[in-house]
Order: C-alpha cells, then structure tokens, then sequence
C-alpha cells in the first residue's frame, strides 16, 4: 500500500510539472526580463562592448557571404532571397548584444526559413542541416543569451534550438551529409562558456557589492564607537560636576547661620536632584562602561586637560617625531568639556603624525581666546613613505565628533610642502 501510495504522489507531482511546463517556457523563453547590463564603472560593465560590437559585425559579415552561397541553387546567380535570409539573420546576431532573447528568437526562426531553402540545393557531402554559417550563427546567439539569462534559462533554450534543427531536417528531398550531432557539441560549448562568464561577472558583482557593505558596515561602527569613547569621556565630567553640587547642596546650610526653612528645603531639593540625576545618567550612560575593559580599568582615573600636554608631547618625543609648541593668550580655566576635546584633537592629530608621516616633524599650536580656543597641529611631508593602513581609522573622525558635539569647527588637509594640518576652533559658550 505504502508503494502505491508513493507512486500515486509521484505521479500527480509529473501532472503537476507538466500542467506548469506551458507557463514555464513561456516564462524563461519570452516573458521573463534578461539580466540588465551593468553600468560604466561596476563589475562585470561592458568597457570592451564597442570593440566586441564591432568585431561581431565583421564575422556576421564574413557568415553573410558564406552563408548566401550556401543558397545558391545549382551555382546560378545569387538570388534575391538567400540574400535577405542570411543579411537577417547577421543582423539577428548582432541585435544579441542588446536584447538576446528577441535575438534568439529571430536566428532560430530564421534558420527554420534557411534550412528549407537550402535542402533543395546542398550537396551531398555539406552538412546538413545546420551548415557552418549555421552552427556559428546559432552559436554565437546561444552565447549572447547565455551571458544574460540565469543557466536553466540557456538551457531550455539550447534544447529549443537542438530541437528545432531535428525538426527542419525531418522532411529531406535528398541525402544529407547529418551533422547535427557535430553541430550540438559546437552550440553546447557556447552555452557553456556564456554560462560560466556570467557566473563569473555575478560572482564579482556580489564581491564588490559585499565589500561595499562591509567597508560601510565598518565605518558605522568605527563611528559609532567613537561616539561611545566620546559619551564615556563626557559621562566622567558631568558626574563629577553633579556629584560637586550635590555636595554643595548639602554643605551649604552649615555655611549660613540660622538658615530659614526656605533656604534648607530649596538646598535639599537642590542635592535630591542633583542626585536622582546622577543616578539617571550613571545608569543610562554608565551602561558604554561594561562594553570597554580598558574603560573599566581607568574608570577613576583623571580626565586629560591642557596642562597635560607636556606629558603626551614628551611621550610623542620619545617615539622618535620632533615636536614644537607654541602657546598664544593666558592659559586659563576652560569648560571641562572644550578642556577634554581639546586635549583629544591634539592627541589623535599627533598619532596620525606617528602613524601616518614617520619621520616628519610636527608643531602644536594652542590660542586661548575671547570666546574660544584653537588648536592647530601641522606635521612636514614623511621621510619615509607611511605603511598602509588597513580599516578606517578613528582620527579624523573623533576630531569631527568632538567639535562638532561643542559646536565648533575643524578643518584638515595637506599643506603645499607635503606636510598635513589639522586646525579645530572650540566655543567657550554652549552652542545654542
């Protein structure tokens, strides 16, 4: 029973592929789209199309004026219909290049016509009943529609051709030199080679398109990493300055003799807060924290400032770049913030200066101002070429994140004597 349980599942399956069979030829060898050409400059673009344009024209040509006297009944004149039959049918090969299923479609219908016309008037000894301008007209048309259409496609279509080819020779008026055989294995390979290029320019588009996401990919995550060095960094300063004003708060009505109730109860709403605050931005900020172990082991320890440039510079120094300082205005307290930013752009322009321009020599400019402060660090052309560099870096874009974070500006680029400049202006006043 199970036995023929299964051979009646079988068979309602076959009835099922053949009720589809209709819809899928149509679908593969009419309706459905051909793979479209790739643009200029994309994997797989046709930069060679013109030159191959034309080399198809000359062998079209040459097929042509084979192919006419193939038709010429009893070596009298060349007539009138041989001519246009094999010009349609070059014309056909060469419109493969641009619609190749259409094309396909002509050069198979035309070589129904050609073979018919032919029968009568070929010799024993030619070939039958695909001559060689044949077997290279159906040929070179196999191979332009195997370079655009998924391989199941091509080879229906090379079974239509084959197909086709038995069904003209079926009624012959004489005996034929049958090399249908010969001519199979010679359309088959087209078919192969078209395939398999086609599979090689879809390998190499999805291997670009790949590369593409993963460089995008990279570069989301190398910002969004920064960001979180940035906001670990800010969590540090705006901890300890709420942590001060609570502090405050609650020292404060000890400073004052005989506080009023008003006074004590404003403090102590003043430090609640302050507190609940705190707690709210340790718990949603100190959450990056858990995500850096390097983090977690500097959690305490100091945030950089502009006094300490003198140290990161004499460490820049003991790597081996010479490095000069300069300082324009009165050094005096800054935001914590603009202090920290400042610090970092300074910072990450000389690793660029030791990972980028080996040998150079570098100038650290600091001018306090008014209403901001700049920090300009320059570097002279490398002694040596630099080592390439895989990934994308957090240089330049931490500097951006930072600056633009305090509302700020930074510009970058090469100086006229191979050398690099990075120059950041940082507002003392909240942006608005």
């Amino acid at each position: 029973m199970t036995g023929w349980a299964g051979a009646g599942a079988a068979g309602r399956r076959l009835a099922a592929a053949l009720r589809r069979l209709p819809r899928t030829l149509r679908e593969d060898l009419w309706t459905s789209p051909v793979d479209p050409v790739p643009p200029p400059g994309r994997p797989g673009a046709p930069i060679w199309r013109p030159v191959f344009g034309m080399l198809l024209a000359i062998v079209a040509s040459a097929i042509t004026l084979f192919h006419v006297y193939d038709l010429i009944p009893d070596g009298s004149g060349i007539p009138v219909y041989a001519v246009l039959v094999a010009v349609l049918q070059s014309a056909a090969l060469i419109s493969g290049m641009a619609r190749p299923l259409y094309a396909w479609w002509a050069s198979l219908g035309l070589m129904v016509v050609s073979v018919r016309l032919a029968e009568p008037v070929l010799g024993p000894d030619e070939l039958f009943p695909w001559t060689m301008p044949e077997i290279a007209l159906q040929s070179g048309a196999l191979f332009l529609l195997a370079l655009r259409v998924q391989p199941r496609r091509a080879v229906t279509a090379l079974v239509v051709s084959l197909l086709t080819g038995l069904a003209a020779s079926t009624f012959a008026t004489q005996a034929h030199n049958y090399a249908l055989d010969r001519a199979a294995l010679v359309v088959v390979a087209a078919v192969v080679v078209g395939s398999a290029l086609r599979a090689l320019r879809v390998a190499r588009t999805q291997l670009v398109e790949q590369s593409e996401l993963t460089e995008e990919e990279r570069a989301r995550r190398t910002l969004l990493e920064e960001r979180n060095r940035i906001a670990r960094e800010l969590h540090d300063v705006v901890a300890h300055h709420m942590s001060v004003i609570s502090i405050q708060a609650q020292v404060a009505p000890h400073l004052v003799e005989n506080p009023s109730d008003e006074l004590k109860e404003n403090l102590a709403g003043i430090r609640e807060n302050a507190v609940e605050a705190l707690a709210e931005l340790r718990r949603v900020l100190g959450v990056l924290r858990s995500e850096d172990a390097l983090a977690d082991g500097v959690r305490h320890a100091p945030q950089p400032t502009l006094d300490m440039l003198h140290e990161l510079i004499g460490k820049v120094r003991g790597a081996g770049i010479t490095v000069t300082t300069e300082t324009a205005g009165t050094r005096r307290p800054l935001p914590p913030g603009v202090e920290l930013s400042a610090f970092r752009i300074v910072q990450e322009a000389l690793s660029n200066v030791m990972r980028h321009a080996p040998g150079a020599r570098a100038r650290v400019e600091v001018g306090y101002h008014t209403a901001a402060v700049t920090v300009r660090v320059t570097n002279s052309a490398p002694d040596v070429p630099p080592a390439r560099s895989a990934g994308v870096g957090h240089g330049l874009l931490g500097m951006n994140e930072r600056t633009a974070m305090l509302g700020g500006e930074l510009t970058h680029g090469p100086t006229p004597g191979g050398g690099y400049e990075v120059v950041a202006t940082l507002p003392l006043e909240e942006p608005a």
